[in-house]
């Protein structure tokens, strides 16, 4: 069990090393070590994944064998409720964005705004708020025409406009269960149901902490833009192809916190509600399109590369818990925080920060979720304080660099097509403060609250 231990260590040392290097090909890696460590703990059973009491009675090795692909593929290991959850989301918030109601909505809030400054911290709100519901790249394609008309009739660069989409859109992607994959993670970790995220055990969860961090940043920007628009700008309303997008939005939404109130024996109900309404509305949108080949390109280009990935992940991660090296690596983090709890906050949310800000947080999540739960229960601290630390420091610290989170490489793009190109330095004058501000903010509304 020693030896297999030091092997499963290689395999996933040698995975992150290659998904951190060639982040283009990290669904092969991934997968690549799922495979090896589905093949080891087949050809040695019980040496990863513990056998079933009867199964290490009766020494029947192809029944352990099967045991070991029916754990992997099919029983606990990988959540295939979460990942249902966020295909049927993803769906939903392709045909949001089709609908075109984003942009109705934020041309609603320009037409309202006394001042086009105002209007301009108004739509960065908006954003944080559509990803609450939407992948970050998606909510950043969506309302990057909108900033982008806005910055020209001002006149101005729209490179500031276009980071701040971005960090908005990364800052809120934990907020709910559906908002982004690391609250799902953390959601099929701790058994949180989406109504969790608002409220648990009759204490303000993290949907508020973060919504500080919103508020902050808000007033980051409106700093930056209030001197840029003065004037209110007119805008031609865009004309909304269907709202049956954002009623099915409201009913995946109204649909997992009211099934978060009834105890459902079947472990898939939630999964099964939000990839329903999806399919709903992928029928819908093929009769609206009238045609076939339209739903399969929208099928085809939604992120199944992250599906995958979260798969080979869930193996490997679930693998590395079974052979003890999290709770080795919570009992070495322990130590160095002394037994102090404040200590052990900082550690995880600082280390959490700068991780995130150059490597994919995904991986990361998964792996430290179980050894920040462990290092709190050794401290004698409450779980929730140092996983939800977790949770903001990795999905905050994305917004630290330029290549921390997918949306900020698209928004680099984007401005990039417009003539203003953008290197790291320019991006660190803003993603260093709105950072560490947004970071602080929520992390001491967290310490208040959990502590």
């Amino acid at each position: 069990m020693e030896n297999m231990k030091w092997i499963v260590l290689g395999i996933a040392v040698l995975m992150y090393a290659l998904v951190i290097v060639m982040q283009d090909k990290k669904v092969l890696f991934t997968t690549l070590a799922a495979v090896a460590i589905i093949v080891l703990a087949a050809i040695f059973p019980g040496s990863i994944f513990q056998l079933p009491q009867d199964l290490v009675v009766a020494e029947n090795m192809t029944q352990n064998r099967l045991f070991v692909l029916e754990h992997c593929l099919l029983d606990g290991v990988v959540n295939w409720n979460i990942l249902m959850i966020y295909l049927g989301s993803m769906i939903i918030a392709a045909l949001f964005i089709y609908s075109k109601a984003p942009a109705r909505i934020a041309d609603s809030i320009i037409e309202k705004s006394p001042r086009t400054g105002l209007a301009m911290v108004a739509i960065l709100a908006m954003t944080g708020i559509i990803s609450i519901f939407v992948e970050n790249v998606a909510t950043v394609l969506v309302m990057a025409p909108i900033a982008l008309a806005l910055c020209k009739k001002l006149n101005k660069n729209p490179t500031m406009f276009m980071v701040g989409l971005a960090v908005m859109s990364n800052l809120e992607g934990t907020a709910t269960l559906v908002g982004d994959p690391p609250s799902m993670i953390f959601a099929s970790y701790a058994g949180y149901t989406f109504n969790d995220f608002f409220v648990h055990n009759g204490r303000l969860s993290i949907f508020f902490v973060v919504q500080t961090g919103l508020i902050v940043g808000c007033i980051l920007f409106y700093i930056i833009f209030a001197r840029m628009g003065k004037n209110k700008i007119e805008v031609a309303k865009e004309k909304v192809i269907s709202w049956l997008p954002f009623a099915l939005l409201l009913l995946m939404i109204i649909g997992l916190a009211v099934m978060s109130f009834i105890k459902i024996r079947f472990e898939f109900a939630n999964g099964c509600y939000v990839l329903g309404l999806g399919l709903i509305g992928l029928v819908w949108y093929i009769i609206k399109e009238r045609s076939l080949k339209s739903g399969k390109k929208l099928v085809k280009e939604l992120d199944w590369e992250t599906i995958f990935f979260l798969i080979g992940i869930f193996i490997v991660i679930a693998a590395i818990e079974s052979v003890g090296l999290l709770n080795d690596l919570a009992n070495v983090l322990a130590g160095w925080t002394k037994g102090s709890k404040f200590i052990g906050f900082i550690l995880i949310l600082a280390v959490s920060i700068l991780i995130s800000g150059f490597v994919d947080n995904v991986p990361y999540i998964i792996a430290m979720l179980p050894v920040a739960d462990t290092m709190a229960k050794s401290i004698g601290v409450n779980g929730e304080l140092y996983m939800f630390a977790l949770l903001i420091g990795s999905c905050l610290g994305g917004n630290l660099t330029p290549f921390g989170a997918s949306a900020n490489v698209v928004a680099m793009g984007i401005v990039k097509k417009e003539g203003y190109p953008m290197n790291f330095g320019k991006w660190l004058k803003i993603g260093v403060p709105f950072t560490l501000l947004t970071t602080a903010s929520a992390a001491a509304v967290l310490w208040l609250i959990w502590h």
